[in-house]
């Protein structure tokens, strides 16, 4: 299978002298190394638990800093919880919530 790119339209073919970004990347960091899933919970306690992984997070402001200029649709990300785009305190549950929350 061929691929015909146009050299107007990759970065780095028209200027030949523009070296590509190298980037590099710590796999042992604490969301490397544990479930992603709690990082995207519906339920409050995996979120805190989330949280509390990331605090000693060398590169939590990197991250929470990205999360907010992608604006982030869910997930914890540096140490927040974003929920449509923004950071909040805690994330409601699914569903609707309860008429008479006492009955819980």
């Amino acid at each position: 299978m061929s691929v015909i790119l146009n050299p107007l339209l990759v970065p780095g073919w028209a200027n030949e002298t523009m070296e590509a970004p190298v980037f590099t990347y710590d796999f042992s960091l604490p969301c490397h190394t544990t479930d992603p899933d709690i990082y995207f919970s519906d339920h409050q306690s995996e979120l805190e638990m989330a949280k509390a992984i990331c605090r000693p997070c060398p590169l939590k402001t990197e991250c929470l800093s990205g999360a907010i200029s992608r604006a982030e649709p869910c997930g914890v990300w540096g140490g927040e919880i974003f929920d449509r785009g923004v950071v909040v305190e805690s994330k409601r549950m699914p569903g609707r919530p309860r008429l008479n929350p006492a009955a819980a």
